[in-house]
C-alpha cells in the first residue's frame, strides 16, 4: 500500500469537501476544510517528503470562470513538484499537453471518455493518442444504486450506465496506466471505508496501480484498507489528514502505508 497525496482545488482554494455535495450550485457545497496556503505549498511539501502518485483536481466545471481560476493554482503546483503529480479535471486531448508540459505524470480522465452514459471508444482512443497509455489515468469514482457501483461523471454529478464490476475493470485496465476510484458515498464524510468496493478493486490492483479515496478517517480505517485489499490498493487522505484539519497525523500516515 502507497499513500498517494491530494491537492483538490475549488475556485483556487485548495479544499476538502463532501463529495456528493459537488453540483453546480455552489451554494449547496459543503466544505470540511479551505486551507490558507495556496496548490504549491502542498505540492512543495509533497516533494519534501519524496512522496510520488498523488492528483491535484479541479473541482470547477470546465469552460467557467472559476475554472480558470482554479486551473492557475493547478498549473503552479505541478510547476512546483514536476513529474511528482497528477492532473485531473476537465482534461481533453485537446488541453491534456499543457498539464503534462507544466509538469504532471499522468493526466486523469473520466467525464470525456464516458459520454451519455457509456464509454466512447472514439474519444478514449484519442486521448490515447494525445498522450500514450503509460500517462493516463482513468478515474473510476463511483456511487452504489441497486446494490451494483456505477462509475459518475461531471463532478461526481451524473450517473452512467457503466457499473463497475470485475469485467469493467480488466477491459479498461489495458487502456491506462492506473486507477483512481472515489467513493463519493462515503467521500469527505468520515464515515469509514467502503469495503466491498475496496475488496473489488483490490483483484484488478493485481495488473495495474489502483488508488482509493473515499471515508478513511482513522488508523483502524487504514487497517481495514490494507487487509481488504490485501495491501496492493493504494490509498489518497483528504479531511481526516491534520494537513487539512482532521485528526490524521501526516508523518504517522507515512510511516503506516510505507509498512510491509
Amino acid at each position: 500500500m502507497e499513500f498517494r497525496p491530494c491537492i483538490d482545488i475549488h475556485n483556487g482554494k485548495v479544499k476538502q469537501i463532501v463529495g456528493s455535495t459537488l453540483t453546480d450550485a455552489d451554494h449547496r457545497l459543503v466544505s470540511n476544510f479551505v486551507a490558507e496556503q495556496d496548490a504549491p505549498f502542498y505540492a512543495r511539501l509533497y516533494a519534501s517528503r519524496g512522496i510520488k502518485g498523488g492528483h491535484v483536481i479541479l473541482l470547477n466545471k470546465a469552460g467557467t470562470e472559476e475554472y480558470e481560476e482554479t486551473k492557475i493554482q493547478a498549473l503552479a503546483a505541478l510547476h512546483a513538484y514536476p513529474g511528482g503529480l497528477q492532473a485531473g479535471g476537465g482534461i481533453t486531448p485537446e488541453n491534456a499537453e499543457a498539464f503534462l508540459d507544466a509538469g504532471a505524470s499522468h493526466v486523469i480522465v473520466t467525464s470525456y471518455v464516458f459520454r451519455e452514459g457509456k464509454i466512447d471508444y472514439e474519444r478514449l482512443s484519442a486521448l490515447l493518442s494525445a498522450v500514450g497509455r503509460e500517462k493516463l489515468v482513468l478515474d473510476l469514482s463511483c456511487r452504489k444504486k441497486d446494490d451494483r457501483y456505477y462509475i459518475v461523471t461531471d463532478r461526481w454529478q451524473k450517473f452512467t450506465d457503466t457499473a463497475l464490476t470485475n469485467r469493467t475493470l480488466e477491459e479498461l485496465s489495458s487502456f491506462c496506466d492506473e486507477f483512481l476510484v472515489h467513493a463519493v458515498d462515503v467521500e469527505g464524510k468520515a464515515s469509514g471505508i467502503d469495503g466491498d468496493l475496496v475488496a473489488l478493486l483490490s483483484r484488478i490492483a493485481k495488473k495495474v496501480p489502483v488508488t482509493y479515496a473515499g471515508g478513511v478517517h482513522t488508523f483502524e480505517d487504514l487497517t481495514m484498507l490494507k487487509k481488504l485489499g490485501q495491501g496492493r490498493v493504494n490509498v489518497t487522505i483528504g479531511s481526516a489528514l491534520d494537513l487539512f484539519g482532521g485528526g490524521m497525523n501526516f508523518d504517522r500516515v507515512l510511516e503506516f502505508t510505507s509498512q510491509s
